[in-house]
């Protein structure tokens, strides 16, 4: 799955992930009072309102962009109504031709992480069926349970062709609490960092990269070197950018010389875009076209800082 990823990467030569994060006050009125009258203030209306302003932002940036990834969580606050939504969203960006990485950030012993797996990745058994329940091409995947909460999900990785982003140094304030614990010597990133190059060897692809990738914040630039360094076979999942303070001139370090081995994300920026000033002329009934343009600016701003 990563040369499929860096084969649209190429086609679009826009390293940008879209994360389709949405939040009802992100939603225009209008979509959330059609789904109104149809059903209610009810959780399958917000469901509804929030599939169909996936569609929108989906139809206007899919030609720019290789990637989408949906935070799962987003969708689970709606319950049921929320879950097929998510899976609906993950069908329609399949059909658009976009690879979807799904941001679930799941790790658990053995068993459970195996179950996790299967559940985003991989295909489970219903007597003689199959069937791929979730069906993303990408999970994150939180390795602090050690090997056992990691293992499960790449040898579901290495019998459906699919691949992973282990939270390594995250983008969140106080992830330095214990991401940057010196332990032997060194800070416990760097520690994750090696590991996810351990198990990434054992899951390569022809292009030199491996399904085993890392998830490393935009907002810690120096550490993004270091890391880079520790594992140049890994794709990194580069969130923080836009919204979180993380700009294209943050961003040279997480690439290699080649321009490529990392993808960055973008949530509220593009989604939310026709919320802020400088999108404000797209107007509520325009907020696909202001996530579009506001897709392109970020294209050109990583454009010019990577060259």
């Amino acid at each position: 799955m990563i040369d499929q990823l860096i084969a649209a990467i190429k086609k679009t030569n826009a390293p940008i992930v879209v994360g389709l994060d949405p939040q009802l006050g992100f939603v225009p009125d209008f979509i959330l009072k059609k789904a109104y009258a149809e059903k209610g203030e009810t959780l399958e209306a917000a469901a509804d309102a929030i599939f169909e302003f996936n569609k929108g932002i989906v139809d206007a940036t899919y030609d720019l962009i290789p990637a989408v990834k949906p935070q799962v969580a987003m969708y689970e606050q709606f319950g049921i109504p929320g879950l097929i939504a998510f899976k609906k969203t993950v069908d329609y960006c399949h059909e658009k031709g976009l690879v979807v990485i799904g941001d679930v950030k799941r790790g658990d012993i053995g068993s459970t992480s195996g179950a996790y797996a299967r559940a985003h990745l991989g295909k489970i058994e219903v007597g003689d069926k199959s069937y791929a329940p979730f069906d993303e091409d990408f999970a994150t995947v939180n390795p602090y349970l050690g090997s056992d909460g990691v293992r499960p999900f790449m040898d579901v990785c290495k019998e459906n062709n699919k691949g992973i982003f282990v939270l390594v140094k995250t983008s969140n304030p106080s992830s330095g609490e214990f991401q940057d614990r010196i332990i032997d010597g060194k800070p416990l990133y760097e520690i994750v960092g090696a590991k996810v190059d351990e198990w990434g060897s054992e899951l390569m692809g022809r292009s030199g990269y491996s399904e085993v990738g890392a998830v490393v914040g935009a907002t810690y630039p120096e550490m993004g070197a270091k890391l880079r360094k520790i594992m140049p076979h890994a794709f990194i999942l580069v969130p923080g950018y836009g919204a979180q303070g993380g700009r294209g001139k943050d961003l040279t370090a997480f690439f290699n010389e080649d321009g490529l081995g990392a993808i960055v994300n973008s949530s509220r920026g593009i989604i939310a875009a026709w919320k802020k000033d400088e999108y404000a002329k797209f107007g509520p009934e325009g907020y696909a076209d202001a996530s579009r343009a506001a897709v392109i600016d970020m294209q050109k701003d990583i454009a010019e800082a990577i060259g």
